[in-house]
């Protein structure tokens, strides 16, 4: 068993930024990859960002060149989404996720973009 919880997200004005973090505990050896998807009212969830063990990284179409997920450190398994020239489009909510066999997926943190 994996649990993930995030941390930061609010209010923040277009171009602005926030930063989300990500702290899993539990079985963190057996996570492969981690990751942040995104669900915005009456849409799909959108991936976001993802991360290996490796250092690989995948992003959505619609953030490449704004967000970047980074981990801190493989004790901790805390990975962080750094979220630049945000747009009102990005007003979601995200929700971190851990990858072992399976995807464990947090409450989400709410971000608003909005002037």
């Amino acid at each position: 068993q994996v649990q993930v919880v995030e941390s930061g997200g609010g209010l923040v004005q277009p171009g602005g930024s926030l930063r989300l973090s990500c702290a899993a505990s539990g079985s963190i050896r057996a996570i492969a990859a981690m990751g942040w998807y995104r669900q915005a009212p009456g849409k799909q969830h959108e991936l976001v960002a993802s991360i290996t063990t490796g250092g690989s990284t995948n992003y959505g179409d619609s953030v490449k060149g704004r967000f970047t997920i980074s981990r801190e450190n493989d004790a901790t398994n805390t990975t962080n989404l750094q979220m630049n020239s945000l747009k009102p489009e990005d007003t979601a909510v995200y929700h971190c996720t851990a990858f072992t066999d399976r995807f464990y997926w947090g409450q989400g943190t709410q971000v608003t973009v909005s002037s």
